[in-house]
């Protein structure tokens, strides 16, 4: 089957044998996919990946023990429990896989699997092209999830996908947004939900809450800064090369630094089909899965936008 496989190098096959099942998994057909920041940075060595990338899909259940399953279109979580050790929150589960991330093929083929437990049915009403984007606006709801209460302001540094995206999360839960970044150009398309401030530009003050998002090594320098004593500094941010960091200003300033990746898809689901969040704006092309180099060429480029996958 066709596919996007990452071994010594990045390359696209059409020789990849169809998956099997295990017991309680579903195979789909994916629709379909994002490529984000974790999979740029598995082509870099991160994590020592090896296998089909991909983990950001809508797609359509073909083949399932529960008939029930059969023919829906479903988003699913990436966090898979073992099949003798099902729990109910496996994201930090001993022995997990993850999809397209840790020891499981992704979604960038024709047919992947996951387990039933996983999946989460769209509704008919919302369009593929928004529901790609569960995954990543999970891990922007996942900041509540991490925190509980909000305060009433945060910070984001980062004006990528993902910075976006936890903009528009937090100011639906609430907050008043400060969204910083380096292009005038993307942080106008949300210029009338948040306030913003380029890059270049001071924080008009400390905040509790600073959202690290930058997709660089040198962003929690920044966060480092703009929170507030006894404040929480939140890192999405995931890179494979290292960084030299003082550590000083946390222990000084008694920062909280939480690190933060998946979130649960049922808030963010809900939230894309209320169309409280609509994150169409981001996209910048979607290229066939046969035009997959080129499509992973474009996503590397400085500053690219969203750049998805059809099947």
């Amino acid at each position: 089957m066709k596919a996007v496989l990452l071994e010594e190098k990045l390359q696209y096959t059409t020789e990849r044998a169809a998956p099997t099942p295990l017991d309680q998994e579903a195979v789909i057909r994916p629709t379909m996919v994002g490529i984000c920041k974790t999979d740029l940075e598995l082509v870099k060595g991160y994590m020592g990946f090896r296998g089909v990338l991909g983990h950001e899909f809508v797609g359509i259940v073909e083949e399932c023990s529960d008939p029930s399953w059969v023919g829906k279109r479903v988003v699913g979580e990436i966090n898979c429990s073992p099949r003798d050790n099902i729990v109910k929150d496996p994201r930090h589960q001993e022995g997990r896989t993850v999809l397209g991330i840790l020891n499981r093929d992704g979604v960038m083929a024709e047919r992947f699997t996951l387990p039933l437990e996983n999946l989460l049915e769209v509704p008919p009403h919302v369009p593929d092209e928004v529901a790609v984007f569960a995954e990543p606006l999970a891990a922007a709801y996942q900041i509540q999830e991490q925190m509980g209460e909000l305060p009433n302001e945060a910070l984001v540094l980062g004006d990528g996908k993902l910075g976006a995206l936890c903009a528009l999360a937090l100011e639906d839960l609430g907050c008043k947004v400060t969204w910083v970044g380096k292009h005038t150009s993307k942080l106008e398309a949300l210029a009338h939900k948040v306030e913003t401030l380029t890059a270049d530009q001071p924080s008009p003050h400390a905040f509790a809450l600073v959202v690290e998002a930058t997709g660089s090594v040198s962003g929690l320098e920044r966060a480092l800064s703009d929170v507030k004593p006894q404040g929480t500094v939140i890192l999405k941010t995931t890179v494979a090369d290292p960084h030299q960091l003082n550590l000083s200003l946390i222990v000084i300033n008694e920062i909280q630094v939480l690190g933060s990746r998946c979130g649960r898809f049922a808030p963010a689901l809900e939230a894309l089909a209320e169309n409280r969040v609509d994150p169409r704006f981001l996209i910048e092309k979607i290229y066939p899965i046969e035009e997959s180099m080129a499509a992973f060429e474009h996503a590397a480029r400085r500053g690219a936008a969203k750049v998805l996958l059809k099947l």
